[in-house]
């Protein structure tokens, strides 16, 4: 696994936005598509702008699988990663596909198997996830399972991630944050042929320590990570902070 550390979270956002069109631009010309996993939050704003603001990528020959959504929230609700994802990718660019996550459907288990038969039909080309406050991986929060092989599954959120999407606004109170979620297995996450870690902001800094430095566990879900031979972490000086080897700044 790779870490980068940039000065600033816009110069962090540009070079992984510049690395994940590379990705795209080899996938498509090696198989016609490129199969990308999209994850939200906070922490992708820039990517996501900077991303979507490449010239020269061929949208039309992409498709994209939703990482995460909570149980039970309709999507026109601020916080729904449907929306989310609609309002920075769809609205912005025209993939040949993508493929959301319903998670007001009527039976949370069988949509988490719907989506995770359609995300089994392909392989993908690369991943876009971060890192949570509590180091967790997609919805995955400690103690993770690092072992099951379902592509993706119902699970419950911790305080402290619940905490996380209160404190970013995304909910006015801790109870109307939802208590679950559908969640792409970390298993499955690591079956992607590339992995591009974004994680700014210094309140990430402690979890991007614990999940880099500390040993490889399911107490720190992100860490497995360290497993995936092309994996990269893209780091803004803030998060990296409390890193026991930053490096300096790059360009």
């Amino acid at each position: 696994m790779e870490i980068r550390v940039f000065e600033t979270k816009a110069d962090m956002a540009r070079a992984a936005a510049e690395r994940a069109g590379r990705a795209i631009a080899d996938a498509i010309a090696r198989d016609g598509r490129a199969h990308i996993i999209a994850a939200t939050g906070a922490s992708q704003f820039e990517f996501l702008e900077a991303l979507t603001s490449m010239p020269g990528i061929e949208w039309p020959k992409t498709v994209f699988f939703h990482l995460d959504e909570y149980v039970g929230l309709p999507e026109a609700h601020p916080a729904s990663f449907r929306r989310y994802l609609k309002e920075r990718i769809l609205a912005r660019v025209e993939p040949a596909a993508f493929h959301f996550i319903e998670g007001d459907a009527p039976d949370p288990v069988a949509e988490a198997r719907r989506v995770g038969e359609e995300l089994e039909r392909r392989p993908i080309d690369i991943a876009f996830v971060g890192i949570g406050e509590n180091g967790h991986l997609a919805f995955d929060d400690p103690p993770a399972d690092f072992e099951t092989q379902e592509p993706y599954r119902v699970v419950r959120l911790d305080e402290a991630c619940r905490k996380q999407q209160m404190g970013e606004g995304w909910f006015a109170t801790l109870g109307a944050v939802p208590a679950r979620a559908i969640s792409m297995s970390i298993a499955q996450i690591l079956k992607s042929r590339e992995i591009l870690c974004i994680v700014p902001d210094e309140r990430k800094a402690r979890a991007v320590h614990e999940c880099l430095d500390l040993e490889v566990s399911p107490l720190h879900p992100a860490s497995a990570l360290r497993r995936h031979a092309r994996a990269t972490v893209y780091l803004d000086r803030a998060s990296a902070s409390l890193l026991e080897s930053q490096g300096g700044p790059q360009g």
